[in-house]
């Protein structure tokens, strides 16, 4: 959503006067775009656009009269999906409980320099890894 500027563009019939407001058309169309803005903003004028790739995930469009000295109207809108939290399977290492005491007592007795002898970033970073969690438990 936003102010696009292009007040030539007469979205009822997907038409533009000027060039850069076809070009500007065209970038909606080819991405399969929705307009969903039914009432002018400023001065006649469709400019605050609010745009969806999906038809229903935006409704109860509203124009809610100017903010301060702005010209424009204030679109208000709503979107029609529910929230859903993103389950991630990742698991975490829990450091606010951790005994760095014995953390440090067991890695130390790992012999680095033979360990990673040879190995650069990539081939380190699996040991370090390994020996990590193999402390954690």
């Amino acid at each position: 959503m936003g102010d696009f500027n292009h007040p030539d563009i007469c979205w009822r019939d997907n038409a533009a006067e000027h060039k850069q407001s076809r070009k500007f058309l065209e970038c909606v169309n080819d991405n399969f775009l929705l307009q969903v803005t039914e009432e002018p903003t400023r001065r006649g004028a469709m400019l605050d656009l609010v745009l969806t790739n999906k038809e229903g995930l935006v409704g109860d469009v509203k124009l809610k009269g100017s903010l301060g000295c702005s010209d424009h109207e204030m679109v208000e809108f709503k979107i029609l999906r529910a929230a859903r939290r993103a389950h991630s399977k990742l698991t975490t290492l829990d450091f606010s409980r951790a005994d760095f005491g014995l953390l440090r007592d067991l890695l130390g007795r790992i012999p680095w320099e033979k360990a990673l002898e040879g190995r650069g970033a990539q081939g380190s970073w699996p040991i370090l890894k390994g020996h990590l969690l193999q402390a954690q438990e």
